[in-house]
């Protein structure tokens, strides 16, 4: 079992615990506030839905001003969040947790909504067969803001799935503008 990652373990990466309310219909899930404290006010900008498949990695991308929030509705997925800012207290920490249907697929599989700040290098593997990742951000998008890894650079050292599912913008490096 992992032990999931505590709030600032990477300075500004925060996580909600959500609580789920079920019932015979299923469940009611509250995910987010404009009043959440690790949200703040004017925050929103776009809310995005990426439906993955099964050995799909996305990796590693990252931005100079924009704030990620993700959520994943349906499936597990592994994150991996990495510090690649300098100044940064918690640089060079990396993160290794497991996100969605915790009833599904067991007690390491946490159901939260966490935040992902400006330089922080993020990715994830699909662990399920299928997987729904809900994110909002604080810009719309920009493609001079965000920056990219290839999936399998050396500047995260980690081992994903045998033959990932990855299109070509994750096998090339580009810096934002």
């Amino acid at each position: 079992m992992t032990t999931f990652p505590k709030d600032n373990e990477i300075q500004g990466v925060i996580f909600s615990q959500l609580k789920s309310f079920p019932d015979q219909r299923g469940f009611f899930r509250e995910v987010i506030r404009k009043t959440d404290p690790f949200f703040g006010p004017g925050s929103f900008a776009q809310w995005s839905h990426s439906k993955m498949t099964q050995g799909v990695v996305k990796a590693w991308h990252y931005h100079k001003q924009q704030t990620d929030w993700w959520y994943l509705g349906i499936g597990q997925i592994e994150v991996v969040l990495f510090d690649n800012r300098e100044d940064s207290p918690s640089y060079k920490t990396k993160l290794v947790f497991r996100i969605g249907e915790s009833d599904k697929y067991g007690s390491d599989t946490r159901e939260v909504c966490f935040s992902i700040p400006p330089g922080v290098l993020h990715g994830c593997q699909v662990l399920s067969e299928e997987a729904h990742l809900f994110y909002i951000t604080n810009q719309t998008y920009n493609p001079n803001d965000e920056g990219r890894y290839p999936y399998n650079d050396p500047i995260v050292s980690h081992t994903w799935c045998q033959d990932p599912i990855t299109s070509e913008r994750d096998t090339v490096r580009f810096e934002p503008k």
